[in-house]
């Protein structure tokens, strides 16, 4: 027997705030992430119970711009905590711009977030590829003795990730990985 699916709850400006409250505990977000997730929310409601979606999006609104006075969602301090996960996990600084933009982040907190890592690291696409090398098994880092057959495809995966050929070649040529991530250093 099939079970009946259950409606999702009547968007009402108690229950969006709770629903952004349980969000916003369990995941950083930007602004525009978290009014994605209310309007999802209220565009349900609204085919369920009918509801109101204009009323339902002045609550979404009303509700960012409290938690943005409050200081309980900043996108300037999303972006510098984003971009340096992002920044350790080897994505390159073109790359991190690109997935805080199509998070909704504006241009003045990406560009705050990146000299943020300027300031940290000397260079910090040298450093994000030397990252992701040594976690991709690729280049100097590569465990088995295939990597001059390797070469291409190394520096391949380099540059889907953002990184320009310069960088790339000088992470997949060294011979002792340490020298680079000396350079990186302030």
């Amino acid at each position: 027997m099939k079970q009946a699916r259950r409606l999702p709850k009547k968007a009402t400006a108690k229950h969006l705030e709770n629903v952004a409250l349980w969000y916003l505990q369990r995941f950083a977000a930007s602004a525009h992430s978290l009014r994605r997730v209310l309007m999802r929310r209220v565009e349900k409601s609204a085919r369920a119970h009918d509801t109101d979606r204009e009323e339902g999006a002045a609550f979404v609104e009303d509700i960012v711009a409290r938690f943005r006075q409050s200081g309980l969602l900043d996108d300037r301090v999303y972006a510098q905590g984003r971009a340096l996960s992002l920044h350790r996990r080897g994505a390159s600084t073109r790359g991190i711009r690109a997935r805080l933009t199509a998070k909704g982040v504006g241009a003045g907190d990406i560009d705050a977030a990146l000299a943020a890592l300027r300031d940290e690291t000397a260079e910090p696409d040298l450093a994000a590829a030397i990252a992701y090398a040594r976690r991709r098994r690729i280049g100097p880092y590569r465990i088995r003795g295939d990597r001059e057959e390797m070469r291409e495809r190394d520096l391949a995966a380099l540059a889907r990730q953002g990184f320009g050929y310069d960088i790339a070649r000088k992470v997949i040529e060294t011979d002792d990985p340490a020298d680079l991530e000396q350079e990186t250093r302030l």
